[in-house]
């Protein structure tokens, strides 16, 4: 679709904006967001006909591109045949989406629980491992994010955390892997595994085992930085879980339904890896309409076949959303969008992310798998000093913001956070597409290049 321009109308929809929405994340004050006029495939257009390609899938959940018209006409015949119904009942729609994901899912995860989105899946995933080992502390990862609610910011390792941060939330925190930035001082992915697992373990020791009632790891992380667990990682968690009686919880938020070039992330890793409980949201329907869930095993759903279950939600499995989560997931096999995301990031995305790294020396690392890639930027190549410090803010992070501009002047709608571009496109996207934003991104990297040593 080529857009037409119609700065007027912009210009309304952007005062509305200013004067009425509450944007998260954000002084409010200090924000100029950008009035979107529509959207299709792999781009978005404003109002004064400025077309991007979207290199961020809006906040990695669009799987399979904006206004699929597969999964439109499927929202549209469910919003004529019935438009919501409570979550108490048995819904064709909400029947039929869970039966399709559980098909999906690793191992035994046969019984899914419906959210609105990622949060609340990992509120109810830690409530229900609570309750089902009767302990109180959960562990995460430092370099994580698992959502914005009361018990998810406080899981989450990153600064959005710090605001919100309480001391009762029976939450520990610990060091995941990371060989480019390793905290053991590995000097190979075997190191790293190996003294990762120990520092759990330690910290598993020194907290008492009998009071952690779950880990929870994304499988792979997202908006910390696509780090790839090392061979054998999660393999050692799932172990050292078993072993002390505590419930492995996977996040798969992010990294689910295809973005990394599986159905899940957690099949790349060991022959694959079962969790007790898989935490899920946006590209189970592409974020058409909101809706997340968890995936619970029979061991952790036998708890509560005679125990109710003390947690719910108004629009639990909302028909709407179950409706577009059903016509997402075929749309995924009949199109093979899994595998055109495996195929994309080896064959276009993997070579031409390297070739990039060689040539700017802003490019420190490059790391990924199918549609989730990350690009550390850093000052010094040798020293990996970042881009720009540790959650910066205002002028110390001038040099990522002129990086995304230039993006942006490029026609490529970047995702940055912190010192680092994430390439994270539609997992349906085209091999021509890929190719348009590499060289619109190869270009804004000679801005970063500019502020190396």
């Amino acid at each position: 679709m080529t857009p037409q321009p119609n700065p007027q109308v912009g210009a309304a929809v952007k005062a509305a904006d200013r004067a009425h929405v509450f944007h998260s994340w954000s002084a409010q004050e200090m924000i100029d967001p950008l009035a979107v006029a529509g959207a299709e495939g792999s781009y978005f257009w404003d109002y004064d006909g400025n077309r991007y390609l979207d290199f961020t899938s809006g906040l990695v959940f669009t799987n399979i591109g904006y206004q699929h018209p597969k999964v439109v006409a499927a929202i549209q015949e469910q919003a004529a045949t019935m438009t919501t119904f409570a979550p108490a009942f048995a819904v064709e729609a909400r029947s039929e989406a869970a039966r399709l994901i559980a098909e999906r899912t690793p191992g035994d995860l046969d019984k899914i629980f419906f959210t609105n989105g990622g949060a609340e899946a990992v509120e109810n995933a830690t409530r229900m491992a609570r309750l089902h080992t009767g302990r109180p502390k959960v562990l995460s990862a430092y370099r994580s994010y698992h959502g914005a609610t009361s018990a998810a910011i406080n899981l989450t390792g990153d600064p959005r955390r710090w605001p919100s941060d309480n001391g009762t939330a029976g939450v520990v925190h610990f060091w995941a892997p990371f060989l480019y930035r390793s905290p053991f001082y590995a000097e190979n992915e075997r190191q790293e595994c190996e003294r990762a697992l120990q520092h759990l373990e330690d910290t598993i020791a020194f907290e008492g085992p009998q009071t952690i009632a779950a880990i929870i790891l994304e499988s792979v992380p997202g908006t910390a930085g696509i780090m790839i667990p090392p061979p054998g990682y999660l393999k050692g968690v799932r172990e050292i879980c078993d072993r002390h009686g505590i419930v492995f919880i996977l996040d798969e938020v992010m990294a689910g339904f295809g973005r990394t070039g599986k159905w899940f992330a957690a099949d790349h890793f060991d022959g694959g890896i079962v969790p007790d409980l898989l935490t899920f949201a946006k590209g189970v329907n592409s974020g058409y309409v909101p809706l997340g869930g968890v995936a619970i095993s029979s061991a952790i759903a036998e708890t509560f076949a005679r125990r109710p279950y003390p947690g719910g939600l108004t629009y639990s499995g909302h028909p709407l959303a179950c409706a577009a989560a059903v016509a997402t997931i075929n749309v995924m096999e009949e199109e093979g969008v899994v595998e055109n995301a495996a195929r994309v990031g080896t064959e276009i995305i993997a070579p031409a992310l390297a070739e990039l790294a060689e040539r700017h020396p802003s490019v420190g690392e490059v790391r990924g798998l199918g549609m989730f890639w990350a690009l550390e930027l850093v000052k010094d190549k040798e020293t990996r000093e970042p881009l720009v410090p540790y959650n910066a803010t205002g002028a110390a992070n001038a040099p990522m913001a002129a990086f995304g501009a230039a993006a942006k002047k490029q026609g490529l709608w970047p995702f940055i956070n912190m010192n680092r571009t994430h390439v994270v496109p539609p997992c349906n996207i085209t091999d021509t597409e890929a190719k348009e934003g590499l060289a619109a991104l190869d270009a804004a990297l000679t801005v970063a290049d500019e502020h190396t040593a």
